[in-house]
């Protein structure tokens, strides 16, 4: 069983703004955490307590002593040291023997990323212990994962409906024609639903509710009984003071989640008019495929039809797509290597 190949347990890391995912070359995927790192502050050092799952628990709920943050906004990185520490702990609970050899490392970064933000992802990935840190494209990533044919020379859509971005892109002989970046993902989302409660609820509910009205009854587009499912959420009233419980249906949710899902529509919209002629036939041959955690939320697939026409598809594991991706990207990098950026 030992063997030289051992020591070298190279990686693929998804790290996102909700999850991070770390794929290990010939083991696939091993590990799958929220994206939180909660830490003690302690005469003004920094200690951190819990990463990933057990962290994600505290949002929101921790005394003023313990801080639990997310650590990447947007896609990119928003608090350097935590976003280090985080990439840290995750190596180390996957690459047991430190000892031996620096692991390589690819880092999927979303395709608007600044070149400082790019830097500042490839910095913490070094830091972390990598022997090399190489970048690739999130669309990219995401389009291997769903398993497109991007190599081949026909149009390819794919949008990737992240926690912090959507990422719209049309491939071609395995490279981006053309992308562009919306910075609104499954955050927005929770964020619609929070700010529609408040309004028009008079209720205050946090985070984490507003994720579980979300997944639970979240949906792109008004039920047809004008009204659908509904669930029973708990806040706090904004007119008395005090926490009350309400009941809220598929109706309200999608009139709260209109704007961002409007906001998705509109950015593959544009893509569609800047892509190329012959290009855009493929796409209306082949249809777009949809990934990232957020081509979970009900209906949205049929919002989008309707907006473009277009056949819509909706990826078999769409959470790990990227993930599944830049591990491939990494078994196959030989063939891909022209995607994968390992300088600078």
């Amino acid at each position: 069983m030992m063997g030289i190949g051992l020591f070298s347990s190279d990686m693929a890391i998804d790290l996102g703004t909700a999850n991070t995912l770390v794929y290990v070359k010939g083991k696939g995927i091993i590990l799958n955490e929220p994206s939180v790192v909660a830490y003690h502050v302690k005469d003004g050092k920094k200690q951190v307590l819990a990463v990933g799952e057990d962290a994600k628990l505290m949002l929101g709920r921790t005394p003023g002593s313990i801080q639990a943050i997310r650590p990447m906004r947007e896609g990119v990185i928003a608090d350097f040291d935590v976003a280090e520490e985080m990439i840290k702990h995750f190596i180390r609970k996957v690459h047991k023997r430190t000892t031996f050899s620096k692991p390589k490392i690819i880092v999927c970064v979303p395709h608007g990323a600044t070149p400082v933000e790019k830097r500042a992802i490839r910095q913490s990935v070094l830091s972390a212990g990598a022997r090399r840190a190489g970048l690739i494209a999130e669309p990219i990533a995401a389009a291997i994962g769903a398993g497109m044919p991007i190599t081949d020379p026909t149009g390819s859509m794919v949008v990737d409906i992240g926690g912090g971005t959507t990422e719209v892109a049309v491939l071609s002989l395995g490279d981006i024609v053309y992308a562009r970046s919306v910075r609104v993902g499954g955050d927005r989302m929770d964020e619609a639903i929070i700010s529609y409660l408040r309004r028009q609820q008079n209720l205050l509910v946090g985070e984490s509710t507003a994720e579980r009205i979300k997944t639970s009854i979240g949906t792109a587009r008004m039920p047809d009984d004008g009204r659908g499912a509904s669930i029973q959420i708990r806040g706090r009233d904004l007119l008395n003071g005090v926490p009350k419980e309400i009941e809220i249906n598929q109706a309200q949710v999608a009139e709260a989640l209109a704007e961002p899902v409007q906001q998705i529509c509109e950015a593959v919209m544009i893509a569609l008019e800047a892509t190329p002629p012959d290009l855009a036939a493929d796409i209306v041959d082949r249809g777009v495929m949809l990934t990232g955690g957020g081509a979970l939320l009900g209906e949205l697939d049929l919002a989008l039809r309707e907006q473009t026409g277009l056949p819509i598809s909706i990826a078999d594991q769409s959470l790990n797509c990227v993930a599944l991706g830049t591990g491939k990207a990494l078994e196959y990098e030989k063939q891909l290597r022209h995607v994968i950026d390992y300088d600078s």
